[in-house]
Formats: structure tokens, C-alpha cells, sequence
């Protein structure tokens, strides 16, 4: 017999991706039955079909790893430090991003949005913040909407925090863990009520950030988000590349004369 344990957190993996029984049963190439005999326990399925399972659910594959161990199978995924010479290429590369990405700024970020390396075009923007918001480990999003970091100088505040809260909710839902659902509810109480009017440039939300001393000088930028979609490493899965680019030519501009190359 399977664990109850396992059984029960693969029928909430399937209801928090709101799939059926069949179209999982569909997705990991078996029947409804045999789905619906493991997630009541009658059925112990092997190491395969968790994975196969897990897969077609898009479970995060730290939580395959624990979905493996309660089912009493060794991990299948290896969980690395980012220091390690084998991560070598993944560091690389991650640095020729950051680097190439100059003057616009850019972070990589692990699974909790806490910062692991940024760019100079980072620093810039964040000139001014309290130190202690820059202590590690270092909070992207609450470093973004915290009244003491970038919040005062964001223009659309009203709007673009939501932006930020939602997808930590989002990320929250997909990867749950107490450290996302607490920064959720922080960031929460941290935006100002949602804005009725929204400005888009027809599809992002900017980010319109006043830079300078005094801050004079507003950069409006937009957002993309990367990460290693093939990874069977736990580390480098859950790191994040985020990128600002200039919404316009002046913001451009400006971010080539802030930046020291």
C-alpha cells in the first residue's frame, strides 16, 4: 500500500492544478482507475509513475524529491550547491547574461525571490535604499515595494505592486512553501489599494522609477522573467532570471550614462 502521505499529496497536487483523474491519467500514460487506486491508497505505484505522475503536474522537482523519499524511494532529482565546480557552466552563463544585459539591470533570484548575483544596472536603480534591506539574504520583492526601498520612488506604485504581489501569489500556489505564503501576505500589506486605472503599454505593466540625486529622472521599464526550463538539478530549477528593459528611448538613454561600464 502506498502512504497516505504520498497519496494524499498527489491528489492535492492535481487539485491545486485543477486537473481531473482522467487528463492526469491521459498526461502520465495510464488509466483513471489505477490514478484513482493511488490516490485512495489501494495502489502502490513504482518510482517511475510518481515521477511520471509528478511530471505531468508540474510539481516542482525539490517536491518530487519529497513525494519519492515518503514513498520510500531515493531522490531523483540532486540538489547542488551553486558553488559547486559541476554548477561551473550554469555560473557562467548566468554571469554572461548579467553582463551582457548592461546597462539595463538585471538579478537572478532563487525560488523565494531572494537575490543570488545582479548586475550594475541593479545597483543603480537601487542607490539609496536602506542598507539594511540590502543585508543578505537580500528580498527582490521586498526590497522593490518596501517603504524604505524602492516603493517611494515608483510613480505607479498603485499599480505595479500589485504586478509584484500577484506573481509571489502566483509562485506561492505553484511552489507552496511558509516562506513564500508569509512574503505574499507581506508584500500584501505593503501595496497601496489597486489602482482603477491602469497603465499598460498594451501589454506589461512598467515599472516608472525616479533615479538620480535628487531624483529627478524617470525610467520606465518593462520586466521579462527566464529560467532553466530543462534543469534536473534542484538549485538551478528554482533560479530565476530577471530582466528590466527600457520601455523607451529616453530610458535607455539615461541607464547608458547612470551605468559604469
Amino acid at each position: 500500500m502506498i502512504s497516505q502521505s504520498t497519496a494524499g499529496a498527489l491528489r492535492e497536487w492535481r487539485r491545486r492544478r485543477r486537473v481531473s483523474q482522467l487528463e492526469l491519467a491521459v498526461r502520465a500514460g495510464t488509466t483513471q482507475r489505477h490514478v484513482s487506486f493511488i490516490e485512495s491508497g489501494r495502489s502502490t505505484p513504482g518510482r517511475s509513475m510518481i515521477i511520471r505522475l509528478a511530471e505531468s503536474l508540474d510539481v516542482p522537482i525539490r517536491e518530487r524529491n519529497a513525494l519519492l523519499l515518503t514513498a520510500g524511494f531515493a531522490p531523483a532529482y540532486p540538489q547542488s550547491d551553486l558553488a559547486d565546480p559541476l554548477l561551473a557552466p550554469v555560473r557562467t552563463a548566468l554571469e554572461r547574461i548579467l553582463h551582457g544585459h548592461r546597462p539595463y539591470p538585471a538579478v537572478v533570484v532563487d525560488r523565494h525571490g531572494d537575490l543570488v548575483s545582479a548586475n550594475a544596472g541593479f545597483e543603480v536603480i537601487t542607490r539609496g535604499v536602506d542598507p539594511r534591506l540590502l543585508e543578505p539574504p537580500v528580498s527582490v520583492p521586498r526590497l522593490l515595494l518596501h517603504p524604505l526601498g524602492l516603493a517611494p520612488r515608483i510613480v505607479n506604485l498603485d499599480q505595479w505592486a500589485w504586478h509584484v504581489v500577484d506573481r509571489v501569489q502566483a509562485e506561492s500556489l505553484r511552489n507552496p512553501t511558509e516562506q513564500l505564503r508569509h512574503l505574499a501576505a507581506e508584500l500584501t500589506g505593503l501595496a497601496p489599494p489597486r489602482s482603477s486605472t491602469p497603465d499598460h503599454l498594451g501589454f506589461a505593466v512598467p515599472l516608472r522609477l525616479r533615479v538620480g540625486d535628487p531624483a529627478d529622472r524617470e525610467l520606465r521599464l518593462i520586466t521579462t522573467l527566464t529560467h532553466f526550463g530543462t534543469a534536473t538539478d534542484v538549485t538551478v530549477a528554482e533560479l530565476r532570471l530577471e530582466a528590466f528593459l527600457p520601455a523607451d528611448a529616453a530610458t535607455s538613454s539615461a541607464l547608458h550614462e547612470l551605468v559604469t561600464w
